[in-house]
């Protein structure tokens, strides 16, 4: 690990202004993922300009309805506030499905949007990894893979974001609020997260510099039909091989919106709009679902331990979108 400094601002403004202008400055939320970083010397700061003074830790209603969630609020405090739990239970369940308690308390909503891939390559430094060193090669194709992504993959990279709560934050169609060296920003949650491409190394649309403020949820009621189902290898703080965010409202017996995506598939929160467009105007049923599904895994591919994971998600889809029916709780 190597040697750096520390800073605590009070400001937005003057947190930025370390970041820009410190060499080697980067930004320290709960710590959850970065501080594990460090240890493995993965990533290695010059100076830690600690956000955990700095006034985004409310969570507000906006005046058309839908919440503004400050970056700084932990992960706990999301998932057990009243009018998550209310309008955004969804949210709430992919939030309690991740990680253990102790972590939720100290991870932060924009934490969490940063967290890196959990590839075994990418988290030891004696082998090669695109992510790390680009340009080195990605020896997970070749290697050991079965957590690795079957969806939106390249020949640079097949890891996977980790995150629960983005699942539901694509679903949900969030925005994501930034301050930086140009002012403020806004990044629908679709254009958030990269896929790998021929630069793997960025995770995110984030400029240098860039400080993620808030996350907002725009104003649709979701609460009464929704699912998130995580399939992991063990029930207890394990990351997803697959795990899927339904959303649907229901007229007349029949389908009038919905919301679909995946995640412990590709290397962002995977959201299919013209999935979620096949289902509008339908009935409900199995034979809708599977259609979908199989609709969604089109273009999936498999390497060699984890074919698995295309039946699995396809499974997974189908069981998401019986549990929103009747909102079934995560398992």
């Amino acid at each position: 690990m190597n040697r750096f400094g520390y800073t605590r601002p009070e400001t937005v403004a003057t947190a930025l202004e370390q970041v820009r202008e410190i060499p080697g400055a980067q930004f320290l939320g709960g710590g959850t993922n970065l501080v594990d970083l460090i240890k493995e010397n993965i990533a290695r700061p010059n100076v830690l300009v600690d956000v955990g003074r700095l006034p985004l830790d409310q969570v507000v209603r906006l005046p058309g309805g839908g919440l503004r969630i400050g970056a700084r609020v932990s992960n706990a405090a999301v998932a057990y506030h009243p009018e998550v739990g209310r309008d955004y239970p969804l949210l709430a369940k992919a939030i309690l499905a991740g990680a253990s308690p102790q972590l939720r308390n100290m991870a932060t909503t924009g934490g969490n949007l940063l967290q890196r891939t959990r590839c075994y390559y990418f988290y030891d430094p004696a082998v090669p990894c695109n992510k790390r060193v680009p340009g080195t090669g990605c020896p997970a194709k070749e290697g050991f893979n079965r957590i690795h992504a079957i969806l939106g993959t390249s020949e640079h990279c097949i890891a996977v974001h980790p995150s629960d709560m983005c699942v539901a934050l694509a679903a949900l169609k969030a925005t994501v609020h930034v301050e930086g060296p140009d002012g403020p920003r806004s990044i629908p949650f679709a254009e958030f997260h990269r896929l790998p491409g021929d630069t793997p190394e960025q995770d995110s649309s984030l400029r240098p510099a860039e400080l993620i403020t808030a996350v907002e949820l725009p104003a649709e009621d979701f609460s009464a039909h929704h699912a998130y189902l995580k399939v992991r290898d063990r029930d207890s703080y394990a990351f997803a091989l697959v795990s899927v965010a339904a959303a649907l409202k229901l007229t007349a017996g029949r389908i009038t919106q919905a919301r679909l995506a995946l995640g412990g598939v590709a290397h962002k929160p995977w959201r299919d709009e013209t999935a979620e467009a096949l289902l509008l105007g339908q009935l409900p049923t199995d034979a809708v679902f599977k259609f979908v599904a199989a609709h969604v895994l089109l273009t999936a591919q498999g390497f060699q331990n984890n074919h698995f994971k295309i039946e699995l998600a396809r499974r997974a889809i189908v069981r998401a979108l019986r549990g929103a029916l009747t909102s079934e709780a995560q398992p």
